[in-house]
């Protein structure tokens, strides 16, 4: 994660009711963008949802959608929120300096959860990619260490023995992108594959530390394979396997270790229908 100011959209958070989070994510990171018309992404996070959309109302009601507005107000808001967008209301198109933003508002309960539990996978999966936090109230940056931690875990299991830099983050921004439709229609397909491109610098320093322990848990080996990346080998044994199993949140940990055992009793070690390293650990 990046934690750099940017006076422009503190001044823009100034306009709003007081976060206890906010972080910018999105192409907007990107180190070569040049595209100032492009939407400014930002993920904010409040206490009480309903009260914070109730004052952000009266002081920016233009920011919403005139029929949210008479309807019901922050509560409609929340509740709309709540039961169809996994707690989180966007309002997007909003202008401040020329610039065009959008801007989604999370409870901070469900943020902290979902960083630990992968509750929804919505929050989490986005601060699994590097993000600007503008403000931290409750050090959300060193909570979501553990989400980290987690997402390298889950994409190793995924991962064959040999792999690359390059793969390996790829894989851990494909996470939040299973199963979802927009990949494969109203999204651009090889989108994962642009975002590392052109993050790659901050998906390094964002993951280092947790591939540096990993190393020296030997879980991992590094060597060189140009271009500032590495290749990387990793321990397909049982109790590797085991360990990564169990960095993984409690929501899916079980999911996967049935997915494991699924596997052993229905592939013998000559099945080539999994080439990644779930075979391989069968194998061993």
């Amino acid at each position: 994660m990046k934690n750099k100011e940017n006076p422009e959209l503190i001044a823009f958070l100034e306009q709003l009711p007081p976060v206890e989070f906010c972080c910018i994510y999105g192409s907007t990171l990107h180190p070569n963008n040049h595209d100032k018309s492009k939407m400014v992404d930002l993920i904010l996070g409040v206490s009480d949802p309903q009260k914070w959309h109730e004052k952000n109302i009266r002081l920016n009601k233009d920011h919403y959608a005139s029929w949210m507005v008479y309807l019901g107000g922050g509560k409609l808001v929340t509740k709309v929120a709540d039961a169809i967008g996994v707690g989180v209301h966007f309002n997007p198109y909003v202008m401040w300096n020329d610039k065009m933003l959008k801007y989604g508002v999370a409870r901070m309960h469900d943020l902290i959860q979902d960083i630990q539990y992968w509750k929804t996978f919505y929050l989490s999966g986005r601060l699994q990619k590097p993000v600007n936090i503008l403000v931290d109230s409750l050090d959300v940056q060193q909570l979501n260490s553990v989400n980290l931690r987690s997402a390298v875990s889950a994409a190793l299991l995924l991962l064959p023995p040999k792999f690359t830099e390059v793969e390996l983050y790829a894989k851990i921004c494909s996470l939040s992108y299973m199963g979802d439709l927009r990949m494969l229609f109203a999204e651009d397909r090889d989108k994962v594959n642009k975002i590392v491109r052109g993050q790659f610098p901050l998906f390094q320093s964002m993951y280092q530390p947790c591939l540096e322990q990993y190393k020296t848990k030997e879980l991992l080996q590094f060597s060189p394979h140009g271009d500032d990346q590495a290749n990387i080998s990793q321990d397909c044994g049982l109790s590797a396997t085991e360990y990564l199993v169990s960095s993984l949140p409690t929501t899916v940990r079980n999911t996967m270790g049935l997915r494991l055992g699924e596997k052993r009793s229905l592939s013998g070690p000559e099945s080539q229908a999994e080439t990644k390293c779930w075979s391989s650990r069968e194998k061993r």
